[in-house]
């Protein structure tokens, strides 16, 4: 029997937007790297290095967590455009990152009660720190947790890192003026929040989640891992031609070579050479013997650095997989009792799903 297994990795609460206006100051380092400062895009210097590089954000659009030294101690705060300084040692960090500015709305923490507010680009708090955990602006909406406990993985601090998860408390939707949208809203981050439709009955899309809001009518959002695997079986792999895969391909596949790293290819040289096996394994995947999985993760900066992928990382050069993420398929194998994988990676792109790596673990690709 085929196993479709979808696998969502967890939202840390840390994705943003970048606005695509070209206001923005961008990030430039002292000679030695251990301060930064801001210039516009003329080149123009408008703060001078000063700020700790242990938390860099690469573009300044509205509203920035910064960390200065003053009088010989270091002070963090939030920095706005207009040269404000708000929220004194109250930055939101998650996991050793600071938050980043998304759609003009930055997270912050009371550093008594630990627990999370919003502020505006202006540096209004529009949101209290009533909550214990909020996530990043999407589409005008948070998802918000309340009344909740800590419980720890781990009796000990093990290697000073002390996760935690939250148990109990009340969920919920909320807009950024602080009301209820939603209530008993479970937390999940296979939801397109841009794809919000309002509807007085259930939307009967499948590939669409419904919710009773508080005010009867339903929202409804598309389920990221619904939409790639109804695109994937009932349209990619049906009729499956090298047309058809250029046509879903983004501009260059990036694929792995033992020697040279990660390679580049342009779409058109790389299918020229490889379409052939590429759709054998695809095509596979259909067999109902076939055990694949497919899972929801972000883009790498660190292999996807080209320009034309900017737009998919917000103002820290994080991926914005809420709106933008990658969607695996993973095939194994088994040969001589070893697991063996290869993948096929999906970036959803305003224009639908686009191919941007494989990797094979049973065959060579020409590269």
């Amino acid at each position: 029997m085929k196993k479709i297994v979808l696998i969502a990795y967890c939202f840390l609460l840390g994705n943003t937007v970048f606005s695509q206006k070209s206001n923005y100051w961008k990030a430039f380092m002292n000679e030695d790297e251990t301060l930064f400062g801001y210039k516009d895009l003329k080149d123009d210097i408008k703060i001078p290095p000063k700020f700790s590089s242990v938390y860099y954000t690469d573009k300044f659009e509205h509203i920035i967590a910064v960390t200065e030294k003053k009088k010989g101690l270091w002070e963090s705060y939030y920095l706005t455009k207009a040269g404000e300084q708000v929220g004194k040692d109250s930055l939101y960090i998650f996991d050793n990152t600071i938050d980043c500015e998304n759609e003009g709305f930055i997270r912050f923490t009371d550093a008594k009660t630990e627990n999370v507010g919003m502020l505006d680009r202006n540096g209004r708090v529009v949101i209290p720190a009533q909550y214990n955990a909020i996530s990043k602006v999407q589409n005008g909406m948070v998802m918000a947790l309340k009344e909740a406990e800590k419980q720890y993985w781990e009796h000990t601090n093990h290697e000073g890192c002390n996760h935690y998860s939250w148990k109990g408390g009340k969920e919920v939707l909320m807009d950024t003026l602080n009301n209820v949208l939603i209530e008993n809203f479970s937390y999940t981050d296979k939801l397109n929040f841009y794809s919000l439709l309002k509807t007085k009955t259930p939307h009967p899309d499948p590939i669409r989640i419904n919710f009773l809001a508080k005010n009867g009518t339903y929202f409804s959002f598309i389920d990221f891992e619904k939409e790639f695997s109804s695109w994937f079986l009932n349209e990619l792999t049906v009729n499956f031609t090298e047309q058809k895969l250029l046509d879903a391909s983004y501009n260059s596949i990036s694929s792995w070579d033992a020697e040279k790293g990660w390679i580049h290819t342009h779409k058109k040289s790389f299918l020229a050479k490889n379409f052939l096996l590429i759709q054998k394994k695809i095509i596979e995947t259909l067999n109902p013997d076939m055990e694949y999985t497919i899972f929801k993760s972000g883009l790498n900066p660190f292999i996807y650095e080209d320009s034309s992928f900017d737009q998919y990382y917000n103002n820290c050069r994080e991926a914005l997989e809420w709106k933008y993420p990658v969607m695996s398929v993973v095939v194994t194998y088994y040969k001589n009792k070893e697991i063996q994988q290869n993948h096929f990676d999906f970036l959803r792109t305003d224009n639908g799903y686009k191919l941007i790596s494989v990797t094979m673990r049973d065959a060579n690709l020409k590269l």
